[in-house]
Formats: structure tokens, sequence, C-alpha cells
């Protein structure tokens, strides 16, 4: 029945202006549409509403991800834009905060300014 449909994801934000400057300017996202409520922003032809909530507690796990050609790449030029990529104690990532899982992905975490853990993965 939704095979089809694209798919339309959420992120929470306590900032719309925050939170557009960093998926826009940041991110590279295309902003589609800003209102009081939320900005709708495109991204490889997914749509992206980082909807205006009035608390957030951030979730201990990935809301949101890429999926990239090359990781490292992609680490290196957010990390050029300001992004600081988490490091977890104890997963074993590089220098640059990449872990190899064991299936061959990479995938490298990152946080938004609300807090919400975003990540790059590359498919092996």
């Amino acid at each position: 029945m939704l095979d089809d449909a694209p798919i339309m994801a959420f992120v929470p934000t306590m900032n719309l202006d925050g939170a557009r400057a960093f998926y826009e300017g940041t991110l590279g996202l295309s902003v589609e549409e800003h209102t009081e409520f939320a900005v709708a922003l495109n991204g490889g032809g997914c749509r992206l509403r980082a909807t205006l909530v009035e608390q957030l507690t951030p979730q201990p796990f990935t809301v949101l991800g890429w999926v990239v050609d090359d990781v490292e790449a992609a680490v290196k030029d957010l990390s050029e834009r300001g992004v600081e990529f988490t490091v977890y104690e104890g997963m074993g990532q590089d220098a640059n905060g990449v872990w190899t899982a064991p299936g061959g992905a990479r995938i490298a975490w990152f946080r938004d300014p609300d807090g919400n853990t975003l990540s790059l993965t590359q498919f092996s």
C-alpha cells in the first residue's frame, strides 16, 4: 500500500531558526517551507520536517541518517563546516569517529543543535 509513497522524516527542534541554519546552511538541505510550526527541507529526495516542540529530551539513538558513498570525505567536509563527530567509549572508532560494523558498514555520528543524534553510513 505505501511501498510507492515517498517517505517523510521528522526531527524535533526547540528552535526553528537554529534548525534551519543547521540543516540548510551546514548540511546543505534545501528549504521547501518555513512556517511558525516547522521547517520543511528536502535532501536526496526525502522530505525532512523539523517540527517545533516545547520540550525535547534527545534520544540516545540515531533519529536520522544519510547513506553516503564515502564516509571519510563526508566527515571531512562536515568537520570543516563546524560539525563535531561523536566518539563513543568502547566502540573502537577510528581517529575521525568512524566505526566499522561487523557487516562492513562504516558509520559516523554527530548531533544537531538540539542534541538529536544523526549519522552517516557508507555501506560495504
